[in-house]
């Protein structure tokens, strides 16, 4: 258990590090010494305790398993990854939110994965936290794979905020379109499912075919459908 707990403080520094930066410090401190020292400095300290909670959680014993895990929960995470890879990749064109976009909030289709949700990248994120949980359920991989979700999601939501301030008109104007949570927006008809191109539905095949792959010879064992294949 004493593990587990360095593998809690480190992921709690770095959640705790990134947030405190990138909101509430990162005006004084751009102010203090600049935009570029701020961005180097940003830089190490979350490579330092990203790093250290790496460090701990591959020092951390394996601890008994919350629950039991068998097919269907294999079944379930296997298709949960297979989302997130194609809204992984679908966030990759035509994303308003990534640095550079400019004003293309304003103007932006909500098509895509876009129509499923304007933050894709992060929930493809949160998604892959959820479903390592649900087939390797020991401590510090909750912790580890909590802290993904905590990032990705409260990320998302400080993101629109953020955007807002910065993009008064033309983000408004896309939260309107679109919406934080999956599908409501289609739900309540603000926009429509489909035109996902290939780029997110053939690079997310392959994306989800190599990662869960890349388990056999990284992990030891087989992930995805490989688990049946191989």
């Amino acid at each position: 258990m004493t593990g587990s707990i360095t593998v809690l403080a480190t992921a709690a520094s770095f959640l705790g590090t990134h947030f405190a930066m990138s909101h509430p410090l990162r005006r004084p401190l751009v102010g203090a010494i600049g935009e570029s020292a701020f961005a180097g400095l940003y830089s190490l300290v979350a490579f330092v305790t990203l790093g250290a909670t790496v460090w701990a959680y591959r020092a951390a014993p394996v601890t008994p398993q919350f629950w039991a895990v068998g097919d269907v929960l294999w079944a379930v995470a296997t298709a949960l990854m297979l989302i997130a890879s194609i809204l992984l990749m679908g966030s990759l064109v035509r994303n308003p939110a990534l640095p550079g976009a400019g004003g293309s909030a304003a103007t932006a289709k909500a098509q895509g994965v876009y129509a499923v949700t304007r933050h894709p990248m992060m929930w493809a994120f949160a998604i892959w936290g959820l479903s390592h949980i649900l087939i390797y359920p020991i401590t510090k991989n909750v912790i580890l794979s909590g802290a993904i979700i905590i990032l990705a999601l409260v990320g998302a939501a400080a993101q629109d905020s953020k955007k807002a301030a910065f993009d008064p008109e033309g983000w408004p104007a896309w939260e309107a379109r679109t919406s934080y949570l999956p599908f409501a927006a289609i739900a309540k008809g603000r926009a429509k499912l489909g035109s996902f191109g290939m780029h997110a539905l053939g690079g997310g095949l392959v994306v989800w075919l190599l990662a869960t792959w890349a388990h056999i010879p990284l992990a030891g064992w087989p992930a995805g459908i490989w688990r049946w294949t191989s």
